[in-house]
């Protein structure tokens, strides 16, 4: 069987954070407006989705794949992105955590454009 890698040129990366309790209904709302952005803006955003804990509903991992570097400078460069940050870096706990992967495997691809 073949393995599913990403194409050379993306990025994989995970962001992940903790949010006070009291700021979790409005850091939710800023999650949905924000992704819902990058849905629609963002042609180079292969894959943008946003995970809460079941058991701990204020920690949240975004999991990212970008086209490119370009992609990601368009993203990280957006007033989408300045207003989300503006909304949820002074609700975290503890600064957010960015890693880059690299894709080893999956069981599916996803749509890349």
């Amino acid at each position: 069987m073949t393995a599913i890698h990403g194409n050379p040129g993306e990025i994989h990366e995970l962001a992940s954070y903790e949010v006070r309790p009291e700021a979790l209904t409005e850091v939710l709302a800023a999650i949905h407006e924000f992704v819902g952005y990058v849905r629609a803006n963002e042609a180079g955003a292969l894959r943008y989705e946003v995970w809460q804990e079941e058991e701990y509903p204020t920690r949240f991992v975004h999991i990212f794949v970008w086209r490119d570097e370009e992609a990601n400078r368009i993203h990280g460069e957006s007033a989408a992105v300045k207003k989300f940050a503006g909304i949820l870096y002074p609700k975290c706990l503890a600064p957010v955590q960015f890693v880059t992967y690299k894709q080893v495997d999956a069981n599916a691809a996803f749509r890349r454009v």
